[in-house]
């Protein structure tokens, strides 16, 4: 059994088309499909039906795609070792993340890179939904996702996670706003108010949503964006109130918008490290999430630690 076929069944299972298998492996889809069938012949078991135009695992492909993580994780591993005593910690990683979580980690992390000459780190804006995120680890070595508090991950038991840091959200409003004066709001007081949001399902919006329900209402969301610094600028504007991350919009709050904290509602984001298992054990890759978790550390306990409240953000 060719461990490079078994390879193509799990990129068949992850990404669902042989067209998306091909480009993905730089291969043409006769060449996965002629692989694909010898693969079956060797076993003598169907793998592949063809659906319409396309195809899709049986029973027995989905068994040995599931099993092939096992077995490119153990290859991979023994790969490492061999790389670990001949040249160390060396190669190219290509690193997708959100811009939020960027222009929080990357800075530092960067710098911290510098120590690894033999590493070279592509890396890529990607903003997706939060469901989204696990699918980058197909064409990423190291994805930096985020997930809200209290809503269940889809299932990414076939992923390797490491858990970065924990982001409060927290109440942006203008300075002019009646609770501006205030550290502390609860849900009764902001639930109401016309709100800036982001798109439905990243994981602010996931939280919004989850705030509403618990109130029994509605959210009047006025403007969606991506775009963080956007949203502060519509709130110093007085265009309505946001959730925002606390450690990458408190630096931005002075003499522009009052940050106030949540009472009684658990609100944040998870941002994490997710990779492929067999990607994960590659020694530059080890390095890349060890380097981005220092940074995760030093970066919230300095935020923590400078967090401007609402007396200083008012002066």
């Amino acid at each position: 059994m060719d461990v490079q076929h078994l390879e193509l069944l799990r990129e068949l299972d992850e990404r669902g088309s042989v067209t998306a298998v091909a480009a993905a492996t730089h291969r043409s889809p006769s060449a996965v499909s002629q692989q694909l069938k010898t693969l079956q012949r060797q076993l003598g078991v169907e793998l592949v039906q063809r659906v319409g135009r396309g195809v899709r695992l049986t029973e027995a492909g989905q068994a040995l795609a599931r099993a092939s993580l096992a077995v490119s994780t153990a290859v991979a591993e023994a790969e490492a070792t061999l790389e670990a005593v001949r040249t160390g910690a060396t190669g190219v990683v290509r690193l997708a993340v959100f811009p939020s979580a960027a222009e929080l980690l990357l800075p530092g992390f960067v710098t911290r890179m510098r120590a690894h000459a033999g590493i070279e780190v592509e890396i890529d804006d990607r903003d997706v939904s939060e469901d989204e995120f696990a699918r980058l680890t197909a064409d990423f070595d190291v994805v930096v996702g985020h997930r809200s508090d209290g809503v269940a991950p889809p299932d990414r038991s076939r992923l390797a996670i490491v858990a970065l840091l924990r982001e409060p959200l927290e109440v942006a409003m203008p300075l002019d706003h009646p609770l501006a004066g205030r550290e502390r709001v609860t849900l009764g007081d902001v639930i109401g108010e016309p709100w800036i949001g982001v798109p439905v399902g990243f994981p602010i919006d996931r939280v919004l949503t989850a705030m509403a329900l618990r109130a029994g209402v509605t959210p009047d969301v006025v403007h969606r964006s991506l775009h963080l610094p956007l949203l502060e600028n519509m709130v110093a504007a007085g265009h309505g109130i946001a959730l925002v991350p606390r450690h990458t919009s408190a630096g931005r709050a002075r003499g522009r918008f009052h940050l106030a904290t949540l009472e009684e509602v658990r609100a944040g984001r998870h941002i994490e490290a997710l990779m492929r298992p067999d990607r994960a054990v590659r020694p530059a890759v080890r390095v890349v999430v060890d380097e981005l978790l220092a940074e995760a550390r030093v970066t919230e306990a300095a935020s923590e630690e400078a967090r401007i409240r609402p007396e200083s953000a008012s002066a």
